[in-house]
């Protein structure tokens, strides 16, 4: 299992933060601010990226730990789809809407390296 001290040491969680930082600056903002469904939806799935790495990290074998971070790599594509829906509803520009599809993209080429590395298997 690879050793981490810490769950704040997995630069996917870290880049999981820094997503949901920015998610939380920009949902605030005008109309998106007044859809409470999809931003509501929008940030629960960007948390639980974060918290499915964190408590993966936390469980006592590489499978749980696998089989959280798959979790979070579907919460990751959950983010991106209602991303989807932001952009196209006009609630987030073009600009917004890559920089935070590549972020979520960077964390889920993250969480399956580390998932395969747990599992030893390559794909």
């Amino acid at each position: 299992m690879p050793t981490f001290k810490r769950f704040e040491d997995i630069v996917a969680w870290q880049k999981a933060r820094e997503l949901t930082r920015l998610v939380y600056q920009t949902t605030p903002e005008g109309r998106f601010a007044k859809d409470f469904g999809l931003r509501d939806q929008l940030q629960r799935s960007r948390v639980s990226i974060m918290a499915n790495i964190a408590e993966g990290c936390a469980r006592r074998s590489d499978k749980d730990f696998a089989h959280f971070l798959n979790i979070a790599r579907a919460s990751v594509a959950e983010t991106q789809s209602h991303l989807y829906v932001a952009v196209d509803l006009g609630y987030i520009d073009e600009t917004a809407f890559s920089k935070l599809y590549s972020l979520l993209d960077e964390v889920s080429r993250m969480t399956i390296a580390l998932a395969q590395h747990l599992q030893g298997t390559r794909s």
